[in-house]
C-alpha cells in the first residue's frame, strides 16, 4: 500500500466516515474542520487519486475510497513499529502504557483484548 500522508488521511477521513462524496462536499466539510480553501482539498483529492486511494466518478467530482480505514491503520502500524520499536509490538504497548493515563475502563478494555489472544 503506497504512504498516505496526514494532508491525504484528512480527505480520506472524510470519506471513511462520510462515504461517498463530491469533491465539492469534501472540501465543505474540510474548509469547516481545518480552514482548507478549495484549491488544497482539490489538490490533495487528486494525489490521493494518483496513488490509487480515491476513485473519481462523474457527474460532479464523486469520490470513493478505495481502501478501507483498517488497512491504512494496519501500515500505519507497522510502520510505527519498524521505525521506532525495533519491530516490537511490546515495546509499542509499553511505551504507551507509560506515557498515558488510562482510565479503569480503558484498562479493562486492554486485559480484555490480551486475554483475548489466548
Amino acid at each position: 500500500m503506497t504512504k498516505l500522508f496526514d494532508s491525504e488521511l484528512k480527505v480520506m477521513t472524510v470519506l471513511w466516515e462520510e462515504g461517498d462524496k463530491t469533491a465539492k462536499q469534501i472540501s465543505d466539510i474540510l474548509k469547516e474542520k481545518t480552514g482548507w480553501n478549495m484549491n488544497t482539498t482539490y489538490t490533495v483529492i487528486k494525489k490521493c487519486i494518483a496513488k490509487g486511494a480515491i476513485q473519481r466518478t462523474e457527474p460532479n467530482f464523486m469520490c470513493h475510497a478505495l481502501v478501507e480505514k483498517q488497512a491504512v491503520q494496519q501500515a500505519e502500524t507497522e510502520e510505527l513499529l519498524g521505525k521506532l520499536f525495533d519491530g516490537s509490538p511490546d515495546l509499542l504497548f509499553a511505551s504507551l502504557l507509560g506515557h498515558r493515563k488510562l482510565t479503569p475502563a480503558q484498562i479493562e478494555n486492554l486485559r480484555r483484548m490480551v486475554d483475548d489472544l489466548d
